[in-house]
């Protein structure tokens, strides 16, 4: 549950009359556009805000994945932790543009995910199912009805294959969408009117348009600035852009943008973007009670903040969108129907209704309870009835009516209800989201209206034992038979046991289990369930982030052990993170001499490492290291190693300074990367120190890697540093940026661009050879 501070941030960043005029001006278009894009953070939010904010549009933002396959520039999340960071991102992004969210991946266990960088539309499709992938964009369009569909990104080479696939899906599902021969289930056919591509190029520092954009068809342009906030709409659009933090989103840009080109495919210039739609509701009939509804609307816009004098205006408008429902043409019903919706939404806001759900607690067990906690205001409501609303997994008292201003239910889970994962596919501005949420209906003026209210923090099902190990991945080296002491954490403890292998001996020891690998002991890596009583055991990632709040993702959990051929040198290491990977983690399951270095550490004395690695993005993460930097290169000189692992041009990596001789990051960064995790690799110098001690890398290190080779690589270099390898995706040129290393003074400076943190934690063997190869001496 939120704490008091935390609800009272959260009411300040959201004011009831910001809201109020949000939902009026929602009222002035029936018009529905839908951005679609392949990852969270790729909606184009300045535009996005200008057509709802201004124009009144409704706003959809189609999403193929969850970014689970991306970086994260917060911590540690990865995977389907990140997908599940990433959705409550665009969420709260969706939020300050009003947008409503169409998911079509359903995380990282689903066909349609993010699998990493791609250079390739057709392979991105074949990867996600391209059946798969339309079939939904279809659903998501007949659900919708946008009018109009406008891709993030063009399909030309240079672009990234998922933005590529994604609009190539676009186009090809409208066809299908309005054909009634296709999926002749319960949503009836839809035909998207205007179909839009971007009249700008998609390139940049990652991405590099092979092609020109098309000229533009239609401009769309700001007429001043956003009424509620008085901001531009590109700067609203850079505060939704903000809530991606985990991708170092939000930027403050001035001057702000004010024009948009888009590209109508297959038709003329035109003079606006509303051209030949249905854009107010005097357009869906010819019934003048649709006219009166309009200036009514208007009327309750300039009546704002006038709550009374709004409602009025709202009621007038209720009544006679009622009366000419049936003017209006069956093809124009459901923009009737929200209509309604929206203005029930704004009348409880200019009532002055005011209802807040929150859980005693945001994960429940199956069998196990929660208090749903309800407070409520009437404002200018006569009567107020609450009816809970959840999915199947739960149990919830039957409606009632509010008689108090706080009401506490009981809401218990049902003994069967499935574990899972906040991976919804849909997303509702209106409300009416996760697995709890209250149906309201108001008696105001007379009047009944009904609108949906949220929980403050959605709930799941969690497991019923909270249950952790210390090490869920062993390293086992062929020449330590020494036991492992494995830590248990977690109320059921003692009744934890782990699958037997072959090779494996396990004994328990009360709070910890003992491992023993033995000779038989087959090299590779091991998967091994751990139970309790008997019973698949679950692990829960658990974070929080102001930007999203409290959030978890739950996995079945097992016991990785990966035996393999590794020789450690004897060297001290100081290990700098970045707070993006675990590879100091790794050093120490390695059976590495390794000290995390602070703030602290880096301005005393250094003399006593032999190599000093810096984590992925760490220079532009850790103020205290770009400080450090003449001292870094003064140690090098002095005889240390220093090994740094891949930056991006924008992490704090000055070409001329950051490292000891100068090494330039490569950009657009689709250029310098090796996006096939199989890619063939040349040794450039196989006798190299770093290739042959203390373990000898030959082509099997690069076998079984997952997602890619490597990204910004480097473009060019100092000539004292030796390139090491090269390797391309198919058809391009050999980059030779990712792994070089040079003597400095009587020291040596290595740095590589390989994912080698992202092969640690995929428990792949030569990502661990060619690691502890990096921790030699100079």
């Amino acid at each position: 549950m939120l704490d008091d501070r935390q609800r009272l941030q959260r009411r300040a960043a959201s004011p009831r009359l910001v809201r109020l005029y949000r939902a009026l001006s929602r009222l002035r278009s029936t018009v529905t556009a839908m951005n679609t894009g392949a990852h969270p953070d790729d909606e184009h939010n300045g535009l996005l805000a200008l057509l709802r904010h201004q124009y009144g549009m409704r706003i959809v933002v189609a999403c193929s994945t969850r970014g689970e396959g991306g970086q994260n520039t917060l911590g540690p999340e990865r995977l389907g932790a990140l997908g599940i960071l990433r959705s409550r991102e665009m969420e709260e992004a969706a939020r300050v543009i009003d947008a409503d969210i169409a998911w079509l991946g359903l995380g990282p266990n689903d066909p349609i995910h993010d699998f990493g960088f791609s250079k390739s539309g057709p392979d991105t499709l074949a990867r996600w199912g391209e059946d798969l992938i339309i079939d939904r964009l279809v659903r998501a369009y007949r659900h919708y009805r946008p009018d109009i569909v406008l891709p993030t990104f063009l399909d030309v080479g240079g672009q990234h294959g998922h933005h590529r696939a994604m609009t190539q899906a676009a186009e090809r599902a409208i066809a299908l969408a309005a054909d009634p021969t296709y999926r002749t289930d319960d949503m009836a056919p839809w035909m998207v009117t205007k179909f839009y591509l971007p009249a700008w190029s998609g390139g940049g520092s990652t991405y590099d348009d092979e092609v020109p954009p098309p000229p533009a068809t239609t401009w769309v342009g700001a007429r001043g600035v956003d009424a509620a906030t008085g901001m531009s709409f590109d700067r609203l659009g850079e505060v939704s852009r903000a809530f991606h933090a985990s991708q170092n989103m939000g930027y403050w840009q001035h001057p702000a943008q004010t024009q948009w080109g888009l590209h109508r495919v297959d038709a003329t210039p035109e003079d606006s973007i509303l051209a030949g739609l249905p854009a107010r509701l005097s357009d869906l009939g010819n019934s003048p009670l649709l006219s009166t509804a309009d200036a009514a609307i208007e009327q309750a816009l300039a009546h704002f903040p006038d709550g009374e004098a709004i409602l009025a205006a709202l009621l007038q408008a209720r009544q006679a969108l009622k009366d000419a429902a049936t003017a209006v043409a069956p093809e124009h019903s459901h923009r009737l129907k929200r209509k309604l919706s929206e203005i029930d939404v704004a009348m409880a806001l200019a009532a002055g209704i005011d209802i807040a759900a929150a859980l005693s607690t945001s994960t429940v067990s199956p069998g196990g309870s929660t208090d749903l906690i309800i407070e409520a205001d009437p404002g200018a409501a006569s009567a107020i009835t609450i009816t809970p609303n959840t999915t199947p997994e739960f149990e919830v008292s039957p409606s009632f009516d509010l008689t108090e201003k706080q009401a506490v239910l009981p809401l218990r889970a049902a003994p069967d209800a499935a574990i899972t994962n906040a991976f919804a596919p849909h997303w509702e501005s209106l409300g009416g989201n996760g697995m709890v949420w209250l149906r309201i209906d108001a008696k105001v003026a007379g009047e009944t209206i009904t609108f949906a209210i949220d929980t403050e923090e959605p709930i799941q099902i969690a497991p019923a034992h909270q249950l952790a190990i210390d090490s869920e991945a062993l390293i086992l080296r062929h020449n330590d038979p020494s036991p492992r002491i494995i830590a248990l954490k977690g109320e059921a403890a003692a009744a934890v046991s782990i699958a037997p292998a072959p090779g494996l001996s396990f004994t328990s020891k009360g709070s910890s289990i003992e491992v023993t690998p033995g000779q038989e002991l087959l090299p590779g890596r091991h998967t091994l369930p751990v139970r309790i009583d008997g019973h698949q055991a679950y692990s829960t990632a658990s974070f929080a982030y102001p930007h999203i709040g409290q959030a978890c993702f739950v996995r079945p959990l097992n016991l990785d052990l990966l035996a393999l051929d590794l020789e450690l040198p004897s060297t001290r290491i100081g290990y700098i993170g970045g707070g993006a990977d675990r590879v100091g983690l790794w050093l120490e399951r390695m059976g590495a001499q390794v000290t995390d270095l602070d703030a602290d550490a880096l301005t005393g004395d250094l003399s006593e490492f032999d190599t000093i690695v810096v984590g992925i993005f760490a220079f532009g993460t850790r103020p205290a290291l770009a400080a450090a930097r003449s001292k870094l290169h003064a140690w090098v000189k002095g005889g240390g190693h220093l090994v740094t692992l891949y930056h991006r041009p924008g992490d704090g990596w000055d070409p001329q300074a950051t490292p000891p001789l100068p090494i330039t990051i490569g950009s657009p960064s689709l250029r310098w990367r090796v996006t096939n995790p199989a890619a063939d690799v040349t040794f450039l110098a196989a006798d190299h120190p770093v290739l042959t001690g203390p373990n000898r890398i030959t082509a099997d290190d690069f076998a079984g890697w997952d997602k890619e080779r490597g990204l910004y690589f480097a473009s060019s270099w100092d000539e004292a540093y030796q390139p090491l390898l090269a390797m391309s995706d198919a058809g391009e040129a050999p980059l030779t940026g990712s792994l070089l290393s040079a003597r400095v003074g009587a020291g040596r400076h290595t740095h590589t661009s390989l994912v080698l943190h992202h092969q640690l934690d995929r428990l792949v063997p030569g990502a661990f050879r060619l690691m502890a190869n990096l921790l030699q001496a100079a």
